[in-house]
C-alpha cells in the first residue's frame, strides 16, 4: 500500500513541476523582461539634475544677482528643458571634479574639461560645447625683458606653474617627451584662475590657460599678457557616468537645437565679446577710480537703482563710460555731468542742475528706464537692456533702422549679437540711404554697450572680492 502511495505522490509532483514549467515557458515573452531604468529616466523621476561645477568665472559662481557663468547658463537651460531642478556640487580644481566622475549620484561634470587622448581612455565624454587653445600667459612687465617667452624653447628656466592632472600638464609632458626642457612645477591645490592671479601679481612668471579662461580673466587681472599659443584647437566637453546613452542622446539633440536657434552665439557674445574691446590703460584707470572716485557717488547710484529697478553697478558703469565719474565733465557738444545729459534732455527730465551728482544720476536713470520702455516688445531679456543702452548713445531711431536692416540681410533684429553686426553698417551709404534716419556712426553704440558691460563685470567682481575679504 505504501509502495503505491509513494508512486502516486511522485507521479503527481513530477506532473506538477512539468505543468508549471510548461505554463511558465508558454507565458514567457522575450520582449517583456524587466529593463534597467536609464540615467535620463532617473533624472526625470527624481526631478533633479545633479551637476558638478568648477567654481570659477568661466564656469559657475555666485554673482551680485545670483548664480551665473557660461556653463551654468547652458546647463540651467538644459534643466529647464527637462523640467527638472539643477542640483549643484562645486569643486575647486579640475582634478577634484574628475575624481567625482565615478560617483553614481552625479549626472554631469561641467568643469571646462578638455577632451584629450589620455582622458578619453578613462572618461565618458558627452557633446563638446566650446573650442579653445592652450596659451602661455605671463606677467605683462616681462614683455620689456629677454625672459618673455616667444616659443616653447624659451620656457626652459622660467618659473612656470600649472595645475596637476590638467590638460596643461599633459601638454608639458608631451613636449618633454619630444625633447624640450621645461621643468614646470605642478600645483595640486591652485585653480587656473588662482595661478593667473599669481602671474598678475608677479608671484610666478608664467602659467598655461585655455584661451577662454584667459579672455575672461584679463579684465580682472590686466597685468596678464599672452605670450604664445602652445596647443592646437581643443574641445571642452561634459563628462557623463559610464553607460549613459539616453542622457547623451538627449543632450546632443538639445545642444543641436540650442545652436540652430542662435542661442549659443548669443551666450558666447554675452560672456566674451568685451575681450575685443580690452584696453589696458583704461582698465587700469577704472580700477583706480573705483577706489578714489566712486565712493562719493555710490549712495546716489544705489538710491536710483532702488527707485527705478536697475542694478546700481550697471548705473555706475554707464556713468563711468559717460564721464569717468567726473561730476563737472563737459563735452564739446555741451552735454554735462556724471550722466552727460544734454540741456534738452535735462529739461524733459526736470533736472535743474546737470552738475549736481544726485540730480544727474536720477535724471540719467529715469532716461534709461524710458528707453527700456520704448524698445520694441519682441526684444526680450538682457537684449532689451542692451538695446536701451545703445539707444541712449545713438538714439532710438537709429536702433529701429538697424533692426530694419537686420531683417533685410537675414539677421535676427531682436538680439544684440546680431544687431551689433548691423549697427556699424549705418555709416555706409549703400545701407543707410534707404533707411528712415539715415547716416549714423554705428560703431560707437557697439563699443559703448560692450564697454559698459565690461566695467559692470569688473565692478561686480570687485564688490564680491571686497565682501569676501570682510
Amino acid at each position: 500500500m505504501n509502495k503505491y502511495f509513494y508512486i502516486l505522490v511522485f507521479t503527481f509532483l513530477s506532473f506538477s513541476f512539468f505543468a508549471f514549467g510548461w505554463l511558465s515557458h508558454s507565458a514567457y515573452k522575450p520582449g517583456k523582461k524587466i529593463q534597467k531604468i536609464s540615467n535620463l529616466e532617473k533624472i526625470k523621476v527624481k526631478k533633479e539634475l545633479n551637476v558638478v561645477f568648477l567654481n570659477t568665472p568661466t564656469t559657475y559662481y555666485i554673482g551680485t544677482e545670483g548664480p551665473t557663468g557660461f556653463e551654468y547658463d547652458l546647463l540651467s537651460t538644459y534643466a529647464k528643458h527637462l523640467d527638472v531642478k539643477l542640483n549643484i556640487t562645486t569643486v575647486h580644481t579640475i582634478k577634484e571634479a574628475l575624481k567625482l566622475s565615478k560617483n553614481l549620484d552625479i549626472d554631469i561634470i561641467s568643469a571646462s574639461v578638455t577632451k584629450t587622448v589620455k582622458r578619453e581612455k578613462n572618461l565618458n565624454f558627452g557633446p563638446s560645447y566650446f573650442e579653445v587653445q592652450e596659451q602661455v600667459i605671463c606677467n605683462r612687465k616681462m614683455q620689456k625683458t629677454s625672459r618673455f617667452p616667444r616659443d616653447v624653447e624659451d620656457l626652459n628656466g622660467l618659473n612656470l606653474v600649472v595645475g596637476e592632472d590638467t590638460s596643461y600638464s599633459e601638454t608639458i609632458h608631451s613636449l618633454e617627451a619630444d625633447g624640450f626642457e621645461i621643468n614646470a612645477t605642478y600645483s595640486s591645490s591652485l585653480s587656473t584662475e588662482e595661478l593667473l592671479e599669481k602671474v598678475s601679481k608677479n608671484q610666478i612668471e608664467c602659467t598655461i590657460a585655455d584661451s577662454n579662461i584667459y579672455a575672461l580673466n584679463l579684465r580682472y587681472f590686466p597685468e596678464l599678457a599672452m605670450a604664445f599659443t602652445i596647443s592646437g584647437r581643443e574641445q571642452l566637453a561634459w563628462v557623463f557616468p559610464k553607460e549613459s546613452p539616453e542622457l547623451e542622446k538627449s543632450m546632443y539633440q538639445w545642444l543641436n537645437s540650442y545652436n540652430q536657434k542662435g542661442k549659443m552665439v548669443q551666450l558666447k557674445d554675452h560672456y566674451y565679446s568685451y575681450a575685443l574691446f580690452f584696453d589696458y590703460y583704461n582698465t587700469k584707470m577704472f580700477y583706480k577710480r573705483i577706489h578714489k572716485r566712486l565712493p562719493k557717488f555710490t549712495k546716489y547710484f544705489k538710491e536710483a537703482a532702488t527707485k527705478f529697478g536697475i542694478p546700481w553697478a550697471l548705473l555706475a558703469s554707464i556713468s563711468y563710460q559717460e564721464s569717468h565719474w567726473n561730476p563737472k565733465a563737459k563735452s564739446y557738444t555741451g552735454v554735462r555731468g556724471l550722466m552727460m545729459l544734454t540741456k534738452h534732455t535735462a529739461k524733459l527730465l526736470k533736472v535743474k542742475n546737470r552738475l549736481d551728482p544726485k540730480q544727474s544720476i536720477v535724471g540719467g536713470t529715469r532716461h534709461i528706464k524710458q528707453m527700456i520702455k520704448f524698445v520694441p516688445k519682441d526684444v526680450e531679456g538682457e537684449n532689451r537692456l542692451k538695446f536701451a543702452l545703445a539707444a541712449y548713445n545713438i538714439g532710438l531711431g537709429h536702433i529701429r533702422d538697424a533692426q530694419t536692416l537686420a531683417t533685410q540681410i537675414g539677421l535676427n533684429p531682436n538680439v544684440w549679437s546680431d544687431l551689433k553686426i548691423v549697427l556699424p553698417l549705418l555709416s555706409q551709404k549703400k545701407y543707410y540711404r534707404g533707411l528712415k534716419y539715415g547716416y549714423a556712426r554705428g560703431e560707437e553704440p557697439v563699443k559703448y554697450v560692450e564697454s559698459i558691460y565690461n566695467y559692470r563685470r569688473i565692478l561686480e567682481n570687485q564688490l564680491k572680492v571686497k565682501t569676501l575679504e570682510k
